[in-house]
């Protein structure tokens, strides 16, 4: 994840004071959350993730704990506030990863908010050539009206 994605995380998706769980690899989310002026548990904690329900959790894929997908999204729903986001970061290219990801997010009851695509540099007029992504990024969220975007 690049420093500017984790700015645009974190001004995008959270408020000041708000709590975010940072399980990202690098320092990139941390240096944001500083800046911002946002709150983040101890990396010690990130394991239980605390005892404080989190606006954000933006995490690497495959989670680093070895849960099953649905499992995982399982404890991030239950670590969330109500109209919290889970930001899952993918590697680029497999493009059957993000419809397995939100798949598992889905029966652990989030709903698919938006995916981002990062590119390297933006795109230059008259410029044909392929975008060098480096991120990929599904937002998953937690209803406030306790659906979370499920059917039924």
């Amino acid at each position: 994840m690049s420093n500017q994605m984790g700015v645009r995380l974190v001004h995008n998706l959270t408020h000041p004071g708000d709590m975010v769980v940072d399980l990202a690899h690098g320092p990139q989310l941390a240096r944001a959350i500083i800046v911002a002026r946002r709150r983040s548990h101890l990396p010690a904690r990130q394991l239980g993730w605390g005892r404080e329900a989190a606006t954000l959790i933006v995490t690497a894929w495959p989670p680093a704990d070895g849960r099953p997908p649905a499992e995982f999204f399982e404890a991030c729903r239950g670590a969330l506030l109500p109209g919290g986001c889970v930001a899952v970061l993918l590697p680029h290219g497999d493009p059957v990863l993000p419809v397995d990801v939100v798949i598992a997010a889905k029966q652990a009851g989030l709903g698919y908010l938006q995916h981002i695509v990062a590119a390297h540099r933006p795109p230059r007029r008259g410029d044909h050539t392929q975008f060098d992504i480096h991120t990929d990024v599904l937002i998953m969220t937690r209803s406030a009206t306790g659906n979370s975007g499920t059917d039924g």
